[in-house]
């Protein structure tokens, strides 16, 4: 009995040269030497972090704590205050990046029409500003008129729009088929729905991308928060711990311990690991956006 084509098909195998096994070899051992050059310096600090004052200043910490302790992490968490500093930064971080996603978004997405009426003069001119800024006196003495200092706004203003980050939302808007849009205006969407409605939901990877950089942003400044922000109350982490490594705080503060000697060892190491940590366990769950918006946003300009 004869038997069928599809049982008597044999897969042939793939023959593989010998340029591309050394390639493959070459690109792995490449791959594995970037990745632990790039995750070491972590490492290090995570190590410092929890090695004592001796084991740090001799030199003795590698990737592996020695004298292991967590001197330093107990002294800043008995302070209440350090929760009321992440306290305030994860406010600051949630409502600048929700707030900076919205006005780039609403800015990127004209500048992707070609038809807008002085889009020539527009562009440009946002482009200008990623190159050319008033500089810090200047923002300050605006805030000041603007009876904006020591409050929360100024911490968010000044890093609302990010030029660079418009102009990546721009390219990836301009990718969106110009059809879809349309059928949206067909059952009657206004341009302002259709972004709503149609552009921003096919725009996820772009959103989360921008979300990403926002955050970190908004995260890690300390800066505008010592340009601006003079009650202590509202501090972010970042400047409060910027303000302990500077060793602006002393034993004498309320709350300090009989480790300080230990503390000023290794607080910056302590430090850099808490400021990281919520960022490190954020990125994994919007990887695959990230490296997706940054591929689609630099296709078309």
């Amino acid at each position: 009995m004869a038997k069928k084509k599809e049982d008597m098909y044999i897969p042939r195998r793939i023959h593989v040269s010998a340029a591309y096994r050394t390639f493959t070899v070459f690109n792995t051992i490449l791959m594995i030497v970037i990745s632990a050059v790039t995750l070491y310096p972590f490492l290090y600090l995570v190590a410092q972090s929890f090695s004592s004052e001796r084991a740090i200043v001799a030199g003795e910490v590698g990737i592996i704590p020695v004298d292991f302790n967590v001197t330093t992490y107990v002294s800043i968490f008995k302070k209440g205050e350090f929760f009321h500093f992440y306290g305030n930064t994860i406010i600051y971080s949630v409502v600048g990046t929700f707030l900076s996603l919205l006005m780039s978004s609403m800015l990127a997405y004209p500048l992707s029409k070609k038809e807008l009426r002085l889009n020539k003069f527009i562009g440009p001119f946002v482009i200008f500003t990623m190159y050319f800024g008033g500089g810090m006196i200047p923002n300050f003495v605006l805030m000041t008129k603007l009876g904006l200092r020591d409050t929360v706004a100024s911490f968010i203003l000044p890093g609302l729009i990010g030029t660079y980050y418009v102009i990546l939302m721009k390219s990836f808007f301009q990718s969106i088929p110009r059809e879809l849009e349309e059928a949206g205006q067909i059952d009657g969407l206004t341009q302002i729905g259709v972004f709503f409605r149609i552009v921003l939901p096919l725009s996820k990877a772009i959103i989360a991308t921008m979300t990403l950089f926002y955050m970190v942003g908004y995260w890690n400044n300390w800066f505008n928060a010592f340009l601006y922000l003079d009650t202590r109350e509202k501090w972010p982490v970042a400047y409060h711990l910027k303000q302990i490594i500077s060793g602006t705080q002393t034993s004498n503060d309320p709350g300090a311990t009989a480790d300080a000697a230990q503390i000023s060892a290794n607080i910056k190491s302590c430090s850099m690991v808490l400021t990281a940590a919520p960022l490190i366990c954020i990125y994994p769950f919007i990887q695959k956006y990230f490296v997706q918006g940054m591929m689609l946003g630099g296709v078309k300009e």
